[in-house]
């Protein structure tokens, strides 16, 4: 079993809550959908504190023991297209724009290969959008 997020709201006490559930249930697979630049990653761009929400959420998915990928895409566009580039914590975000079905394209490749980017953050983006 595994469980794929995409919230909005209060994300830090939802992502406490998700890790103890999922504790408590013994499942342990975890997609979890923040955002770009909440690690400083995006050249030229300085997220204040409008990210740290996200942030925080992502700390606390990343000090669990689940087998997470934090995916971080950029800005949602609703082109008809799959075509994106990954960045890994603490490469430089590459893009700016991602399209909803590029996104869904990696989920779903995620959710069907087993061990694929677990325990990693990856910056999802259009390649030179």
């Amino acid at each position: 079993m595994q469980l794929y997020t995409a919230l909005a709201g209060s994300l830090e006490l939802m992502a406490k809550n998700v890790v103890d559930a999922m504790n408590a249930t013994g499942v342990k697979r975890l997609i979890w959908i923040s955002s770009m630049g909440i690690y400083d990653e995006v050249p030229g761009q300085r997220y204040s504190s409008i990210l740290d929400t996200y942030r925080n959420s992502a700390e606390i998915i990343e000090a669990s023991d689940l087998d997470y990928t934090i995916l971080r895409p950029g800005w949602f566009t609703n082109k008809d297209e799959i075509d994106y580039e990954i960045t890994q914590k603490g490469e430089p975000f590459k893009g700016h724009d991602i399209s909803r079905k590029s996104l869904a394209d990696l989920i779903v490749k995620l959710a069907v290969t087993p061990g694929l980017e677990v325990r990693h953050s990856l910056g999802v983006s259009t390649p030179n959008s």
